[in-house]
């Protein structure tokens, strides 16, 4: 890798996380390099800055923009393309929150929902626990949407809070919503 060294570390860690989280190595790497890059790089310039082969980059970088981690961005004066990352960690944060819903949380729900109307072929245990399980992951997406819903700055308020949110809900009582049947 042509880095520098703290820049090098960040990426190969990157990199390494990224094949934890369940994409390419060399997929966490590009993320990286262009995540502490001030300026938009091509991808002539992340194959060099991180010794992968052109096609290695054009894949990696076409993998992060259908994730909308990565936004292409025109250069004055340049016919190729150049890649950024967002500036703003919430809305990357956001985004792969978001991403990640779509492609795992969506097709858990819809599998658990379409087990549940076929429950007649199913043991009561069984059925119970898919009907459990469907309902806590609705809560959870529920409090995800509402979440996502808030502004940046009251979603960092509300984060700050931490803990003492319990210790208020201790004083409120023990109200409960209904969770969705």
């Amino acid at each position: 890798m042509n880095l520098p060294p703290i820049h090098r570390e960040f990426v190969l860690h990157f990199g390494e996380m990224g094949s934890r989280w369940g994409i390419n190595r060399t997929v966490g790497q590009i993320y990286a390099l262009l995540f502490l890059s001030a300026e938009a790089l091509n991808a002539d310039q992340i194959t060099q800055s991180l010794g992968i082969s052109r096609s290695n980059a054009s894949m990696g970088l076409k993998e992060l923009r259908a994730w909308r981690l990565v936004r292409l961005k025109r250069v004055d004066g340049e016919r190729k393309d150049h890649f950024t990352t967002p500036d703003d960690l919430w809305e990357i944060v956001r985004t792969l929150i978001e991403e990640r819903k779509k492609r795992e949380i969506d097709p858990t729900l819809t599998t658990l929902r379409a087990l549940e109307m076929q429950g007649a072929s199913l043991d009561a245990y069984s059925e119970a626990r898919i009907v459990e399980l469907r309902k806590m992951i609705e809560l959870m997406t529920e409090f995800y949407e509402d979440m996502a819903r808030l502004e940046t700055e009251k979603l960092i308020r509300l984060m700050t809070y931490g803990s003492r949110i319990a210790g208020v809900i201790d004083k409120v009582g023990g109200y409960l919503p209904a969770t969705r049947s």
